[in-house]
């Protein structure tokens, strides 16, 4: 099969959310197993320092009255060719924001679309968020063309229909208020990352004004959960920890907890509950929560907090606040820092992720291949990679709550709190979390198997005899129903 996908973000060259990671490993799998797998992104002015780029464009393209050139690379670390769309309003060393965002997305949509029809054709266009949501709809004439189109967060849907109107071609058959509505009502299958979240944009809590449209397309609606990098992240090769460790070898963990302590200025204490969080400070992430609670609990408890991220400038300012309160047992870093966030994974007995919403979540995942259990809230993909600790059952990988609400928050936290003191339970518990699979193998059998669902070709043909079964490729029914699942 020949797929091109087409994205405003490719990790590790240009990365603000989960976008990036799914564009940036899903092509190198699905080009692994045989298929030919390209991506196009825009070429964003802080691109020629991190990829040999030709001075030559491998083609030259006409869209929206504007010239566009396109250059050829490739995904560093894999064979995956990389097409970069060129033009002076991407010359900006920054991927989103301004004023022109809603022109340059749709104008990236349209080079994407010319170069499908008149350069390399592929089987199907692989379009993610509103910045692509544009393609299935100018594909609709080109049966030959299929394409999917996958949502990594509805809240964010694009420009207005009159503003396209103002700015591109719209068909006349085209319907949908927004740009994202548009790409839901016209491509072949919409998928999002996760099967709870597919299930709950499908309801007013979550659908985001569009819920009725998503229950009406939910025949051709996936959830596929998201994978991560399981050689990338792996506590016994990871070169930014101070000690590597096994589920096996847990007792030289402590040593990371020691020399995070120190590195955040925090009081050496291995036997403190250190709680760990690694985010982007905004709403969506439960910040306002987590505001309420962590004051409290840390003036009635011995426990340290260290926080990582940036964000809202007023969400910034009170954490320091907390941190300041606080000296010698939290510690708050506003910046972005690799390195850091995997010490963090690896040296924090719990992670905090008290999300609002979270179409996904990837930092869940990688906090429990290090180790460090998750509190979070049930929703979204959250719902499908944490279960709840039965200490009776010895079963579960994190702590759950239901509500958003301080109250819940406040009492999940003490709850883990509470059942780090039995350490035997707690190694258990560790073990259990750092035995999960998340690999981005299992997700990309998903997807071999919907994309050839879509070009009439036998879906269980070729497939490993593991994933030749029904596997996690949901078919989203269309009844609102949400089990476990309150509405925020």
């Amino acid at each position: 099969m020949k797929i091109l996908f087409v994205a405003a973000e490719v990790a590790p060259l240009a990365k603000v959310g989960g976008m990036g990671d799914v564009v940036g490993t899903l092509p190198k799998l699905l080009r692994k197993f045989g298929h030919d797998v390209r991506i196009f992104m825009p070429y964003y002015g802080f691109l020629g320092q991190m990829l040999d780029i030709p001075e030559k464009p491998e083609w030259w393209g006409n869209a929206m009255f504007q010239e566009f050139a396109v250059y050829r690379s490739t995904l560093p670390k894999s064979d995956v060719p990389l097409y970069l769309f060129g033009h002076p309003t991407f010359d900006a060393h920054r991927i989103y924001y301004g004023e022109d965002e809603d022109w340059r997305f749709t104008f990236f949509a349209n080079g994407a679309a010319e170069f499908a029809w008149n350069y390399w054709k592929p089987d199907i266009v692989h379009c993610n968020d509103w910045h692509t949501g544009m393609i299935p709809v100018w594909m609709r004439d080109t049966p030959d063309i299929q394409t999917v189109f996958t949502i990594h967060n509805i809240a964010y849907q694009g420009p207005w229909r009159w503003k396209l109107d103002q700015i591109t071609w719209c068909p006349w058959f085209m319907q949908g208020h927004n740009t994202m509505a548009a790409a839901v009502q016209f491509a072949d299958r919409v998928t999002t990352v996760s099967p709870t979240y597919a299930q709950q944009i499908q309801t007013p809590a979550y659908g985001e004004q569009i819920d009725g449209l998503m229950s009406f397309v939910s025949d051709k609606l996936r959830g596929i959960l998201n994978g991560i990098d399981m050689d990338s992240y792996n506590p016994e090769t990871d070169r930014y920890i101070v000690e590597n460790f096994t589920a096996e070898t847990l007792d030289q963990r402590v040593e990371n907890k020691i020399a995070l302590q120190e590195e955040l200025g925090l009081q050496i204490n291995p036997d403190a509950f250190l709680i760990g969080m690694v985010s982007r400070l905004v709403e969506q992430k439960g910040i306002d929560l987590l505001l309420q609670v962590m004051d409290r609990f840390l003036a009635y408890s011995d426990a340290q907090f260290v926080l990582l991220g940036t964000g809202d400038r007023y969400y910034e300012t009170q954490m320091w606040h907390i941190a300041a309160r606080y000296p010698g047992r939290a510690s708050v870093q506003i910046l972005y820092n690799d390195g850091l966030s995997r010490r963090i994974y690896a040296g924090s007995d719990v992670f905090l992720m008290p999300s609002r919403f979270e179409p996904c979540g990837i930092a869940q995942m990688l906090a429990m291949r290090y180790g460090a259990l998750p509190i979070v809230r049930r929703t979204g993909g959250l719902v499908d990679t944490v279960s709840h600790h039965d200490p009776m059952g010895e079963a579960g990988t994190g702590f759950c709550f239901d509500r958003y609400e301080p109250l819940d928050l406040f009492t999940c936290i003490t709850r883990a709190w509470e059942s780090y003191r039995y350490k035997d339970h707690w190694r258990s518990l560790q073990k259990r979390a750092m035995a999960q699979n998340f690999s981005w193998d299992n997700s990309a059998w998903d997807y071999i198997r919907m994309y050839k669902e879509m070009l009439g070709l036998d879906p269980e043909a070729l497939l490993p005899e593991e994933h030749a079964v029904k596997g996690k490729v949901s078919s989203i029914a269309p009844s609102p129903a949400i089990a476990a699942v309150t509405p925020v």
